[in-house]
């Protein structure tokens, strides 16, 4: 995400809203190139990220997210273990009760777990969990272009802001240790 690209946002006029289409081949992981699983990536925006979208249009003619007018290399770097420190920090402000112990490892990679366990909080089906992701999946990539395809995967995305506001539950991260 640090190096989404406007070029690889598509319209969809019809449905009021857009998606990007992240090109496998666009580099950045590794020599193969920059999606894990080498394939082209289609990411759409539920209503939360349609927001953040918007509000970085005109900041930069290339990438979404510039900083000093360049894409960000990567997530984790001083800046995002800094905000990781302030966070904990305003959450023991707030909660009056220090952070669990991950609050201050949680890597950007946690942050797609976190979704992937609300679609499924939220009811969303495996098939549409693992599109959402990015996940190898069963079906044609070809068939996420189609606009009723599309909006189902808009509305599914939507499914984890719709949980209760009185329900505070943190995210509790396990990690297996190798032996």
């Amino acid at each position: 995400m640090c190096q989404l690209n406007w070029q690889w946002e598509v319209k969809a006029p019809e449905l009021n809203t857009s998606i990007f289409v992240i090109p496998a081949d666009f580099g950045g992981r590794t020599e193969r190139g920059g999606v894990k699983n080498t394939d082209d990536r289609i990411v759409v925006l539920n209503k939360i990220a349609k927001q953040v979208i918007d509000s970085q249009r005109g900041l930069h003619p290339v990438f979404v997210f510039p900083h000093e007018n360049h894409a960000v290399g990567r997530m984790l770097n001083s800046a995002w273990k800094n905000a990781r420190i302030r966070a904990a920090k305003e959450y023991e402000r707030i909660t009056g009760m220090p952070p669990n112990k991950g609050f201050k490892s949680l890597r950007v990679h946690d942050l797609k777990h976190t979704f992937g366990h609300r679609l499924r909080v939220a009811g969303v089906d495996e098939e549409n969990r693992k599109d959402l992701l990015g996940h190898k999946s069963d079906t044609s990539v070809t068939t996420h272009y189609s606009a009723p395809a599309l909006e189902c995967m808009i509305e599914m995305a939507n499914k984890v802001l719709e949980t209760d506001p009185q329900q505070k539950k943190s995210l509790t991260i396990v990690r297996k240790k190798a032996a």
